[in-house]
């Protein structure tokens, strides 16, 4: 599933693009290390950003998140030849970027291990070199829950090792920047829970236990807190959610935030 983070930055992009006058939207040249020259994205009346500069061109880039180094991104890309969704490394100085998925089935949801020797995505490239048929959306939008697992990896891309086994969803994974554990959303309960597992996939624990969909989880720092996105349907709106679920579908809606202890309790 697709987080909002470098599409986010797409966001400020074409809102410089398209919400101001061309007078406004000129803006000074820079030069970033490495790279050929770029525009500072940011508007002259930008007081909280500098610097800002589109890193990706061409096809749907998201779910990036950076190496604990802060010198490069993973991120999720269907740009050409990418018939869907592919893992890339982005190195930020140079802005070239390198495939570390095996560009079989789709992917989403890639992260670092802590010291950046290593990475966790998900693929349904097991289940078919193929890309899974995207959800019809002309009744809404809608997130298609494929048959993803877990995949550990050398950050290159290289050794990879199957986390998890299970029939179902088994995505959303980010990592405790302390003993390398793996928070995950899974299908494995008959609903999309959170579930914690060691980062060589042992150890398995059920964080969430309520009806509705729990996902886009992450460790505070010091991986005593996680924090994530909810819904908690009731009455119709859960008839209807179970229904789009037996379908393997989720409507990413009425989202709140949660916060709880690692171990999933006082969640609030």
């Amino acid at each position: 599933m697709k987080r909002a983070t470098l599409m986010v930055s797409t966001s400020l992009v074409v809102l410089a693009g398209s919400c101001c006058p061309p007078e406004v939207a000129k803006q000074p040249t820079i030069k970033a290390a490495g790279t050929a020259e770029t525009k500072d994205l940011a508007l002259p009346q930008e007081k909280h950003f500098r610097n800002m500069r589109q890193l990706t061109f061409g096809g749907d880039n998201a779910e990036a998140y950076w190496s604990f180094g802060g010198e490069r991104l993973i991120f999720q890309t269907n740009h050409k030849p990418h018939k869907c969704d592919q893992i890339e490394e982005l190195t930020v100085a140079t802005g070239q970027s390198k495939l570390v998925s095996t560009g079989k089935g789709r992917t989403t949801c890639a992260y670092y291990l802590k010291g950046d020797k290593e990475i966790v995505y998900a693929s349904t490239h097991e289940v078919s070199p193929e890309c899974p048929v995207p959800p019809d959306n002309s009744k809404g939008y809608m997130w298609g829950l494929f048959e993803y697992d877990i995949y550990k990896a050398n950050a290159d891309g290289s050794n990879l090792v199957k986390l998890t086994n299970q029939p179902g969803y088994d995505a959303e994974a980010t990592v405790c920047p302390v003993d390398g554990s793996i928070i995950f959303t899974s299908t494995r309960s008959g609903d999309l829970e959170l579930w914690r597992m060691d980062a060589d996939g042992k150890n398995l624990l059920q964080l969430t236990h309520l009806p509705g969909y729990d996902g886009g989880a992450f460790f505070s720092n010091d991986c005593k807190k996680i924090v994530w996105r909810s819904s908690r349907p009731a009455g119709d709106e859960l008839v209807a959610y179970k229904a789009l679920l037996a379908q393997n579908l989720v409507k990413p809606t009425k989202m709140d935030l949660w916060v709880a202890n690692a171990d999933g309790t006082d969640a609030r």
